[in-house]
């Protein structure tokens, strides 16, 4: 598919960093909140909504930190395939947002974006594949002349 808007992965991974890190942010500090008032209203202890709050807040920060290595590698294959699942995590979450809590309309402009971005880079991902198939490396074009020259 020829798109003519180019988007490499790094942005689309830099974008998914941010979203993540607000949601990390807004689920750490709704458990900080919830836990300061079930603290104050029963002495201590958490709460099962205390707990899913820091687990969603956890997640996010574990996906940070598997964005920011992905963004590391070289290989345009690589990315293809992580683009895949995030186009498909961040698309699922969207749809089942919008399904199960269309209430929370911050959340649902948040995620659809972002899958839009990584499906966007995607399609252009898989030109840049195609086209780099077509050439060839230096240490290709090198080995082709030496092959000449003994002939």
């Amino acid at each position: 598919m020829n798109i003519k808007i180019k988007i490499k992965p790094k942005i689309s991974y830099f974008v998914s960093i941010l979203v993540s890190s607000v949601i990390l942010l807004y689920f750490a500090y709704k458990g900080v909140v919830a836990y300061l008032i079930h603290r104050e209203l029963y002495g201590g202890g958490l709460d099962t909504l205390v707990l899913l709050r820091a687990s969603i807040s956890g997640i996010m920060l574990l996906l940070i930190f598997l964005f920011i290595q992905f963004i590391k590698i070289p290989d345009l294959k690589s990315h293809r395939m992580i683009l895949r699942g995030i186009f498909v995590g961040w698309t699922s979450v969207f749809i089942t947002l919008i399904v199960v809590n269309l209430s929370s309309i911050y959340f649902i402009l948040l995620t659809g974006p972002v899958s839009l971005i990584s499906l966007v880079t995607l399609f252009s991902l898989e030109d840049q594949i195609k086209e780099e198939k077509n050439t060839l490396t230096e240490k290709e074009i090198y080995l082709l002349q030496q092959l000449a020259k003994k002939k």
